[in-house]
């Protein structure tokens, strides 16, 4: 089917043709809801002719549809119009990679950075249970900021629709042509792996294979495999070997040869098993290359870096070869505590901290680990140290194991979902707007808090309506959090609090019952309890103390006992991160030793070129119109407005035990900064304070519900601030003149980060509408259209000092600029490139704003986290092994 220009499929209006091939057309379209440019790929004829395979496909469309990753093409949207199936794809500019070779062999240094690329997102996405099956050079896009693999997962869905099983079911044959005139074939078949053409089910091997035949063919500028017919060809790659690639260029690496023929092994088991481990062997061969040199030498000098690197590795490895040992021998005489450490995933960084955090968990036989790292939660053996990520987990937070250690809870989207530990599909339990942690108990009943100023509640694993199991008591506490099943599955251990005084007497351990009964103070602490092994653990002043408890009797025995010193308390959310399992192992993040943020301005490559004041844990922090000072929030366990002299680099509180809400905001002219505090359970105030702290606070506006100010206009005529709990909010522009008109700018009900153009008619904002923070520009009016301007993801949006450029930071931590321009009630967005990636520090909350820019726009005031503070987890076996019986 060819469609003109000008031809309507859903929104979007159909451009010019970009090409057609066996998986059907693909034009240059226009996202008339969005304004942007788009590709649209019409399907065979096939696919709609069955309402099964029709849904299939959508099916399959969504599932690859979660895939986020820099180099593999974005799918936006699937739809049908008039039995026309059809998808919408990011629009790419390059050329294939099937074009560049038909110009010869691609230099080693950019087949090697290519290689590492694509390997970067196939293991992103066999992590999440996702095949290509068609990987080839006409399936790898090079563009400007890389490859960008395409068609990802969708011959899976070609395939089924085939029906029938075998090589002629494959998805070469679905409108390919198999044969040139000189009879050589071209096409997937050449690609394909020997169990791909014996018909049986493809896995990531089986893409491995397909990349190995890739990278030949880019080394070498030959094909890994060939015939003059269909029947040699499949003879070949049933049975015969490539030359190695340093035979046909002389320039190769004998290691490349190494990589290659490992990825082309004809047994699946004999291959590399996962696509990360062949990207690290990449990019081991590209730095002992670099520089001119020939094949990696064995006593090259290697830097400190790498040097760290490998013992890093090692000492995970030794962690791994530890723990699996002693967990098979967990009942000798005399234990012995053995130390080692996890770190992150490549290409991945812990989500422990904060309201959006993902901390690890052990399972309870102590065997497997879950954590967030990146997007999405992964689950880590501890006795093979295989990983694995959980597909459709993006945005998870706050996970929990079910007692038998088979599957997982967690919160993600305002909802309490499971799923088992080996992946599937996710079960939705019930609502949970803004939870607090959750436990899952012998009985298949699941404990949890569903918002931050609530009591707890039960509800089945398999769904339900919550019912309430502990009250708050509104004269001492304001929430109940952290809940911890004790062994019987009937009692559970929580942290009960007060926001207005969080550190008061009042703060403690509580034991309550899945029936409602009768709750037990048990005693005076503030942070999330656990038991293990006889122990109730808990932080205290940055160690870890364990004291003996009967979880029966409810009584404790002996003296507190520190086990672990320099272990991280998340003050945003007053939890721990430590987990212990039931039979000896202990997991933890060390805490304060180089944490928090260092005040550094950067260039727009990211290079430091100047420090402000010392490393703290100051947060929020924003810089004053006229570029002289910025402000920050620090203090524990009151925050206050502190302002720091950006030329001596000292910093001057302006406030005192105000418990101010997250990030103020400065007044157009640099006199005033307006913040947001609480002074009671329902009142919440808008108030300034003059900057040189020359007069008392004035309130300007108060609610009964939560507020936090995000920006104030240059004319000085409006705020804005989110109005509501942290993931529940919306925002709002409150009229400094008229501030009970104050409206909500859209009507979504999970938005942050409100920022106000320079000329005051647009606001940029962070949302989560689709279920994943994405930046969107609106006009500062009610109900008004709103543009997306992030692509797969994106928070903490600033506009340039003349507005012609939006920055934002993407999920994978890398400061964006967006060119854009406003035409009448129309915005535009004209291009996406990345500037720099920095570790921000944004203290208790992750949608906190960890840079500002400059007044000149050249320059980058950032909040920089700690090089090493979040990555590494400190593991120990038989952690209570030397303590007191």
């Amino acid at each position: 089917m060819t469609l003109g220009a000008g031809t309507r499929l859903g929104p979007y209006e159909i451009g010019a043709p970009l090409g057609a091939g066996g998986m059907g057309e693909v034009y240059k379209a226009r996202d008339t809801r969005l304004e942007r440019t788009v590709a649209v790929k019409v399907l065979p004829s096939h696919l709609s002719s069955s309402e099964e395979v029709r849904q299939r496909f959508e099916r399959e469309a969504k599932t690859i549809s979660q895939l986020s990753h820099p180099h593999i093409c974005a799918l936006y949207d699937v739809g049908n119009q008039d039995g026309v199936e059809y998808l919408v794809m990011e629009y790419l500019e390059g050329e294939t990679l099937a074009d560049r070779l038909a110009k010869g062999p691609v230099p080693l240094e950019q087949a090697l950075r290519y290689g590492v690329e694509m390997c970067d997102a196939l293991d992103r996405a066999h992590r999440q249970g996702i095949v290509h099956r068609d990987l080839k050079p006409g399936n790898v896009m090079l563009t400007r900021s890389g490859v960008k693999l395409l068609d990802f997962g969708l011959a899976k869905v070609i395939a089924k629709a085939a029906a029938p099983s075998g090589v002629t079911a494959l998805p070469t044959l679905v409108g390919s042509s198999p044969l040139t005139q000189e009879g050589t074939i071209l096409g997937t078949f050449q690609y394909m792996a020997p169990e791909q053409l014996e018909g049986k089910d493809a896995d990531a091997r089986t893409d491995i294979f397909a990349f190995g035949c890739v990278l030949y063919e880019m080394a070498s500028g030959r094909k890994a495999f060939s015939g003059a017919s269909q029947a040699s060809l499949i003879s070949a790659i049933m049975s015969s070997e490539p030359a190695p690639v340093s035979t046909v260029q002389a320039t190769s690496p004998p290691a490349l040869d190494r990589v290659v023929k490992t990825c082309l092994a004809k047994d699946p088991d004999d291959r590399w098993q996962n696509a990360g481990d062949v990207g690290k062997e990449l990019r081991w061969i590209a730095e002992s290359t670099r520089g001119g040199a020939g094949a990696p030498v064995a006593t090259a000098r290697k830097s400190r870096r790498e040097w760290i690197a490998w013992l890093l590795a090692g000492l995970l490895a030794l962690g791994v070869l530890y723990l699996g040992r002693d967990l098979l021998s967990l009942r000798r005489d005399h234990p012995q505590p053995v130390h080692s450490f996890l770190v992150p995933p490549d290409g991945a960084a812990f989500r422990f901290s904060g309201d959006e955090g993902a901390p690890i968990v052990l399972s309870p036989d102590g065997e497997r680990a879950v954590f967030g790292a990146g997007d999405t939660l992964s689950v880590l053996s501890l006795r093979s140290g295989a990983l694995a990520a959980l597909g459709a987990t993006d945005g998870a937070k706050f996970p929990f194991w079910s007692p038998n250690s088979k599957s997982v809870g967690f919160f993600s989207q305002g909802k309490l979902k499971v799923i088992e530990a080996t992946g599937g599909p996710v079960l939705t339990v019930c609502d949970a707007a803004n939870a607090r942690g959750g436990a899952w108990g012998a009985d298949g009943m699941i404990v949890f808090a569903p918002d931050i100023r609530t009591g707890l509640f039960r509800v089945s694993a398999a769904g339900g309506t919550p019912v309430p199991v502990t009250g708050v008591d509104a004269l001492r506490h304001s929430t109940h959090r952290w809940p911890f099943f004790l062994p019987d599955g009937k009692h559970f251990l929580y942290l009960a609090a007060n926001h207005l005084k969080p550190r008061s007497d009042q703060a403690g351990i509580y034991v309550g019952s899945v029936d409602g009964k009768k709750t037990r103070r048990l005693l005076s602490a503030f942070g999330s309890p656990q038991y293990a092994s006889g122990w109730l653990l808990l932080i205290r002043d940055s160690s870890l103390i364990g004291q003996r408890f009967d979880p029966v009797s409810f009584r404790f025995s002996g003296e507190p006992v520190r086990i672990e010193d320099d272990v991280s308390y998340d003050a945003g959310v007053w939890r721990g991160t430590f987990t212990a399992s039931q039979n000896g192992v202990l997991a933890f993040q060390h805490g304060r030793s180089g944490a928090g943020g260092q005040l550094t301005w950067v260039d727009s490559a990211g290079r430091g070129v100047e420090k402000v004041g010392e490393r703290s844990e100051a947060y929020g922090m924003r810089l004053s119109p006229d570029g002289r000072h910025a402000s920050v929030v620090l203090g524990d366990p009151n925050n206050d407005v502190w302002v720091y002299d950006l030329t001596r680099g000292v910093r001057t509180r302006l406030t005192k035990d105000a418990q101010v809400i997250l990030a103020p905001q400065w007044s157009p002219d640099s006199s005033e900064i307006l913040f947001a505090s609480q002074r009671a359970p329902d009142q919440f105030v808008l108030a300034t304070v003059y900057a040189n702290g020359a007069a008392e606070q004035k309130v300007v506006y108060t609610s009964k519900e939560r507020m936090e100010p995000t920006d104030w206009s240059r004319d000085g005529r409006h705020v804005l601030v989110e109005k509501g709990n942290i993931g529940a909010a919306q925002i709002w522009a409150i009229p400094l003149a008229d501030p009970a008109a104050a409206f909500a700018l859209t009507q979504a009900s999970n938005e942050s980060n409100g920022q106000f153009s320079p000329d005051g008619r647009w606001v940029a904002f962070t949302s989560r509408e689709t279920g994943r923070a994405e930046v969107y520009v609106t006009p500062l009016s009610k109900g008004g259209a709103h543009w997306q301007v992030s692509l797969r993801g994106g928070t903490q949006p600033r506009w340039s000092p003349h507005g012609q450029e939006l920055y934002y930071l993407s999920t994978q931590g890398e400061l964006m600029a967006a060119s854009v321009a406003a035409a009448g009630s129309v915005f535009e967005i004209k291009n996406v490139r990345p500037l720099f990636r920095v570790n921000m520090f944004t203290g208790p909350r992750l949608g906190a704003f960890g840079y500002d820019v400059g007044a000149d726009g050249n320059r980058f005031l950032v909040n920089a986290g700690s090089e090493t503070g979040d990555t590494r987890v400190a593991l120990v076996t038989h952690w209570d092994a030397d303590l007191p019986r």
